[in-house]
């Protein structure tokens, strides 16, 4: 079936050299997209995100329409009856292809397939997306509660705070994102782009630890405290939230897991700060 598709598109193009070459001779100067009137224009399929199957399958479609407009549109303001005759000629295989096309998705995407596919999707959502970030948001919102509650009750004051906040969370960031990066190019483990998971990672790792340090641009130094410790239960939470609705962890077994672990370090920091 596909052969058949292949060989009419290459007969349209046979038949179209031999009217250039008809009129203007051998020489093929070079026309690019742009420098048609009116042609279509298309953003790379790659650069489409999410790009699952049913975004795939409605680009292909929407290709198929425009291309299909653009040769009839065509054919109406051309004068040649030879050139007329291809256009609408193409214009007729492209609402062929579509025809094609929902047979084929009648035929080939039962319910089993569809579900299958969402599927599939969704393992690779939460590979590329939802675990990097995961893992990024943890390690922000846990590992930078030490050094920012040590520098707080060392030193009672919210600028200098506010300072190691900062430091710990955008270099924590970068350091998470380029682990995460280098770890896996995604040939082998099928997870996708390296540098998405890394900036996804990189990003919600500095989100996190920001969290709790923006509270210290306020001056008095309890008021500062007092609103960061909010802070961190509301990140502790979301992060508990976000494996049970992801990673089909049970929400209690989640919000002990993951407090126990923030309460510790959060300790740690107290414990060598006030020392």
């Amino acid at each position: 079936m596909f052969g058949v598709m292949a060989d009419e598109e290459n007969g349209h193009r046979h038949r179209l050299l031999g009217l250039y070459r008809k009129k203007f001779g051998e020489h093929i100067p070079l026309i690019r997209r742009q420098d048609v009137k009116g042609f279509i224009e298309r953003r790379a399929v790659w650069l489409l995100r999410p790009l699952g199957l049913d975004k795939v399958r409605a680009q292909a479609e929407l290709m198929e329409a425009e291309s299909k407009r653009f040769y009839t549109s065509a054919a109406r303001q051309s004068t040649d009856a030879a050139i007329r005759q291809l256009l609408g000629d193409l214009a007729a295989e492209e609402r062929r292809h579509e025809a094609k096309a929902e047979q084929l998705e009648a035929e080939y995407i039962t319910p089993d397939v569809a579900k299958e596919e969402h599927e599939s999707e969704r393992r690779l959502f939460l590979m590329q997306i939802i675990q990097p970030g995961l893992a990024g948001l943890m390690d922000g919102s846990v590992s930078t509660l030490a050094p920012l509650f040590a520098a707080a009750f060392a030193t009672k004051d919210s600028w200098q705070t506010l300072l190691v906040g900062l430091a710990a969370a955008i270099g924590a960031g970068i350091s998470m994102g380029f682990a995460e990066a280098l770890s896996d190019n995604g040939s082998l483990t099928g997870r996708g782009s390296p540098w998405l998971r890394g900036g996804v990672c990189g990003l919600m790792t500095t989100l996190g630890g920001l969290g709790h340090a923006l509270p210290y641009l306020i001056p008095n130094f309890w008021t500062a405290t007092t609103i960061a410790a909010a802070v961190v239960i509301v990140e502790l939470a979301a992060i508990a939230w976000i494996r049970n609705r992801y990673m089909d962890t049970p929400l209690l077994s989640a919000a002990f897991q993951v407090v126990l672990g923030g309460l510790l370090v959060f300790g740690v920091g107290i414990v060598i700060g006030s020392s």
